[in-house]
This record gives structure tokens, C-alpha cells and sequence, in this order.
């Protein structure tokens, strides 16, 4: 058996739309610390299950009604059906993987491709792929 070095994830995913889950590894340069600026819009994912990872940095996850700060090592789960955003804590950058399934990749690859990010093109997009954009 010979040893192989795996690369660093660093800014890049690993799985795809075929695997059973997906990993992501994103960053955020960090902003003024007035009012959140949402990383996603508040949604949730009718069969889908999610979760973050922060490795620097300090993420703020609205889950239902509670919001949880994960600062570096921790996780945040969020059950399928929860209504959900997140956003960076700090002006600091912020480094985290998101553990995901291959529909919620989908969608997420669906947005950033997106022409028409309008309010009702967003809706139906999570629409496609399962989900409820809720603002």
C-alpha cells in the first residue's frame, strides 16, 4: 500500500452532484459590523439536511428562531424543513466547510450561474431543487 497526500481543500469542493454528499470549503472577506450581510437569503430545504464547519472566523447561523455563533472548530447542523441564513460575525475573513447534499450543491452551482437573480427567479430556482426561499 503506498501513502498518497491528499491537497488542501482550500477554496475548493470535494464530491459532486453524483456522491453521496459534497464538501465545500468558502471563504468571506469579512464586512463592516453594521446590519448582516447574508451569505444566503433565509430559505430551507424540504428533504435536505446541512452543515457548517468554521475553520477561522466566526459564523452567525439564524436556525428557526435561534441564532448560533460558530467560532473556529465548531458546527452548526441544520435539519431538513428549518428555516435558515448565515452570515460572517465579523469584519474578520471567514473560512468554513459546508457539508451538503448533492441537491443543495445543485442549487447553489444553479444560483451562482444564474442571469436573472430577481426575487421570483430565485424562488423558483429553490423551487427546482427543493427548497423555499422564504424572504
Amino acid at each position: 500500500m503506498s501513502l498518497m497526500t491528499a491537497s488542501p481543500l482550500a477554496g475548493n469542493v470535494l464530491g459532486s452532484i453524483n456522491d453521496s454528499f459534497v464538501v465545500a470549503e468558502w471563504r468571506d472577506p469579512g464586512a463592516p459590523p453594521a446590519s448582516p450581510r447574508w451569505i444566503a437569503p433565509l430559505h430551507l430545504h424540504h428533504s435536505d439536511d446541512e452543515v457548517w464547519y468554521v475553520v477561522e472566523g466566526a459564523l452567525r447561523v439564524k436556525r428557526g428562531e435561534d441564532v448560533i455563533e460558530a467560532r473556529a472548530g465548531s458546527a452548526v447542523l441544520v435539519p431538513r424543513g428549518t428555516p435558515h441564513t448565515y452570515w460572517n460575525a465579523s469584519p474578520d475573513p471567514l473560512r468554513y466547510l459546508l457539508i451538503m447534499t448533492p441537491k443543495i450543491y445543485a442549487l447553489i452551482r444553479a444560483i451562482h450561474a444564474a442571469k436573472d437573480r430577481s426575487p421570483s427567479a430565485l424562488q423558483a430556482l429553490f423551487c427546482e431543487y427543493d427548497s423555499k426561499m422564504l424572504v
